[in-house]
C-alpha cells in the first residue's frame, strides 16, 4: 500500500497563510486567548534581544487564526453527501481532519462523519487518495476516542471491525493499538492479539503488526525498567555529547533534559545543580502509537547532527524563530555518521542498534522504539520551539505545568512564548543551542536518548533522582574556563567573561539573535516476560522483506 506521508507543507500554507491576517483585521481587538505571564507592574516583560515583532504572534492574529479553525467545524463541511471520500475531495478532508485534530470538536455530526470514513477501513479497491484520507481519519479518530470515549464510541466499534475484517496490516495494527490505549481489559487485548496473529500468519514479518503486538504483550506483562545509572553512565561513542530526555510514560508531563559533554561528564550550572531544561514529547494525536506516522515520540537512540536553520516567517507558527536541532533515527537518510566509525546512515541490524546501549538495556523492548520507528519510515524528528499560541491546540496537556508547551506530530517541543504585541517573552531553544555549541562546537554531533521512567504521577523526573543515578561520575560546569578549552573551538573563547564564567551559568538566559540562522524479529528467549502471554517465536528461516524509510520531497524539516 502506498502512503504519501507528508502533506505538511501544503497544510501549513493553507492554515497559516494570508487568510488569518485578513480575518485579524476584521476581528480587531478580541483577546479571549490567555496572555503571557505578567510582571509585578502588570505588563508583559519582553526579553532582551527579542524585539523583533512577529505579526503572526500578536493577540489579534492569534485570535483570528483560532476563529478560522472554529468556523470550519460546521455540519456542511463534514457532510459526506457533499464531500464524498474521492480523489477530488482529498484536499477538503485533509484540511477538515487537521482542523478536527486542532479543535477536538464534540459535535455528533463530527462523530458521524468519522464513523462513515472509518467504515472504509474494511473496503477493498481504494485509491491511494482515499487511503490517505482514511489513514488520517483513523489517527484523528484515535485522538478523539481516547479523549471523549462516550461521544466517539463508534470509533471503537470501527476499530474492532478493522481487527476482524481489514486486509491492511497497518490499519489492523493501528486499530489494535488504539484499543489497547483506550484501557480495554488486558484479557480482551490478548484475545484480539491472538485473533490478529491467526488472520496474518506472517505477522512477525510485518513491522506494524510485530511492533503493535509486542506493545500489547508488554502492556500485559511489563518489562522491568533496567537501572537508570547504567544508561546515564554509558558512552555510545567516545568524544560525543549525549543528550538525555527523561520522561514519564504519561507524555502530558514535561520531560527532564540533561546533557553530558564529550568527556563523559554531566554538565552543571554554576551552583552545582545539573544543567537541565524541560521538553514536551507529546503528539497532537494523543494516544497514537510511536510506530505510526504522526504518533508519539519514540523512545530510544537518535543521532544528533547540528542544526536546521528556521526557514522563514512562513513556517514561524510551526517552529518559532530559532534554529532546530536535527535528529536522525536508524535507516533515515542524511546522517553523516550514525554508527560510531561507520560513515553514513544506519544500515545495520537490531544487534548493531542494541550495541549502542549498555548490556542491561539491550533487550528492554521500549528502548528499541526508535529502531523500529525508522523501519516504518518515520523521519525528520527535530527539537524546536513554536510560534503557536498556547491556546491554539485544544488537545493541551492536562498537567498545568506543561500548558505553555505545544504538542507536535513527533518532534520534541521547547518553550517559546510571545506577548499580545508579538514580542518574545521566553524561549528555551537559545539555551539549548548555546549549551550544545559550547560542549560540541558549532557543528556539534552526538546522541539523544529518550526514555520513559517510572515516577510520581503528574511530576517530571526529579533532578535529584537523576543525580543519584549518576552516582560518583564526574560532572562538568559550563561556567568553567576549563570546559570551554576542552569543548569549544578557539573562536568561541572570546565570548568568555573575564571571571571565567560564561552565559550559561544559570538556567535563565537572555536571548540574542540565533548565530546560525533486514527486519530482525526478537526471539522469545530475549523476552522471558512474554512467555505464555503472546507467542513471539517467528519462523526461524523466514526472511522478511526490507522496509525502507520514505524520503520526504520537501526541503524543510517536518517531523513524523
Amino acid at each position: 500500500m502506498k502512503r504519501v506521508l507528508n502533506y505538511q507543507r501544503v497544510r501549513l500554507i493553507q492554515i497559516y497563510g494570508k487568510a488569518a491576517f485578513a480575518s485579524a483585521l476584521l476581528l480587531g481587538g478580541l483577546t479571549f486567548l490567555k496572555l503571557a505571564p505578567m510582571t509585578k507592574a502588570g505588563l508583559p516583560e519582553v526579553m532582551a534581544g527579542g524585539e523583533l515583532k512577529k505579526l503572526q504572534a500578536t493577540a489579534t492574529a492569534r485570535v483570528a487564526q483560532r476563529q478560522e479553525q472554529l468556523r470550519q467545524v460546521r455540519p456542511e463541511h463534514y457532510d459526506l453527501g457533499r464531500f464524498p471520500i474521492t480523489n477530488k475531495n482529498e484536499k477538503h478532508w485533509r484540511n477538515i481532519l487537521w482542523t478536527t485534530a486542532v479543535v477536538e470538536p464534540q459535535q455528533p455530526f463530527v462523530a458521524e462523519a468519522l464513523d462513515q470514513i472509518l467504515s472504509m477501513m474494511t473496503a477493498s479497491g481504494l485509491s491511494d487518495s482515499q487511503m490517505r484520507t482514511v489513514d488520517t481519519a483513523a489517527k484523528v479518530g484515535t485522538q478523539l476516542y481516547l479523549k471523549y470515549p462516550d461521544l466517539y464510541t463508534s470509533v471503537r466499534d470501527r476499530f474492532l471491525q478493522a481487527v476482524d475484517q481489514s486486509r491492511d496490516p497497518e490499519w489492523v495494527a493501528l486499530a489494535l493499538s488504539g484499543l489497547e490505549k483506550s484501557g480495554m481489559p488486558l484479557d480482551q487485548m490478548q484475545v484480539l492479539a491472538e485473533r490478529v496473529k491467526a488472520r496474518f500468519p506472517n505477522w512477525s514479518n510485518n513491522v506494524y503488526l510485530y511492533t503493535t503486538i509486542r506493545d500489547v504483550a508488554d502492556a500485559i506483562a511489563p518489562s522491568p525498567t533496567p537501572p537508570l545509572e547504567d544508561l546515564l553512565n554509558w558512552k555510545i561513542a567516545p568524544r560525543q555529547l549525549h543528550l538525555y530526555a527523561l520522561c514519564q510514560p504519561d507524555r502530558d508531563v514535561l520531560c527532564q533534559t540533561v546533557l553530558k559533554d564529550r568527556d563523559g561528564e554531566f554538565v552543571r550550572r554554576q551552583d552545582g545543580q545539573l544543567w537541565s531544561m524541560p521538553l514536551l514529547l507529546r503528539t497532537i494525536h494523543h494516544g497514537l502509537g510511536w510506530n505510526f506516522v504522526r504518533g508519539q515520540t519514540p523512545q530510544g537512540v537518535y543521532r544528533v547532527e547540528g542544526i536546521e536553520p528556521q526557514p522563514d516567517d512562513e513556517y514561524f507558527r510551526a517552529y518559532g524563530q530559532f534554529s532546530l536541532v536535527k535528529l536522525f533515527v536508524p535507516f533515515e537518510s542524511g546522517a553523516k555518521q550514525f554508527l560510531p566509525g561507520k560513515p553514513g546512515s544506519f544500515v545495520g541490524n537490531l544487534t548493531a542498534y542494541q550495541n549502542l546501549l549498555p548490556p542491561s538495556w539491550r533487550n528492554y523492548w521500549p528502548i528499541q522504539e526508535s529502531y523500529w520507528a525508522g523501519k516504518v519510515g518515520r523521519s525528520e524528528f527535530r527539537i524546536h520551539g513554536t510560534g503557536e499560541s498556547p491556546d491554539f491546540f485544544s488537545s493541551k496537556s492536562k498537567e498545568p505545568e506543561a500548558y505553555n508547551w505545544n504538542p507536535t506530530i513527533g518532534c520534541l517541543s521547547a518553550l517559546e512564548l510571545y506577548n499580545e504585541k508579538g514580542q518574545l517573552l521566553q524561549a528555551d531553544m537559545p539555551k539549548l543551542l548555546k549549551a550544545l555549541r559550547i560542549i560540541g562546537g558549532s557543528n556539534f554531533t552526538g546522541y539523544l536518548i529518550v526514555v520513559d521512567l517510572p515516577g510520581k504521577p503528574g511530576q517530571s523526573i526529579a533532578l535529584n533522582q537523576i543525580d543519584t543515578a549518576i552516582g560518583n561520575s564526574k560532572s562538568k560546569s559550563l561556567d568553567r574556563a576549563k570546559s570551554l578549552k576542552q569543548s569549544t573551538p578557539k573562536s568561541q573563547h572570546a565570548n568568555k567573561k573575564k571571571s571565567g564564567n560564561v552565559a550559561l551559568a544559570s538556567n535563565s538566559l537572555t536571548i540574542s539573535p540565533d548565530p546560525n540562522a533486514k527486519f530482525s524479529p526478537i526471539s522469545a528467549a530475549s523476552s522471558p516476560n512474554l512467555s505464555g502471554i503472546v507467542d513471539f517465536t517467528p519462523p526461524g528461516t523466514e526472511q522478511p522483506k526490507e522496509i525502507k524509510p520514505q524520503t520526504p520531497p520537501h526541503p524543510i524539516p517536518l517531523s513524523y
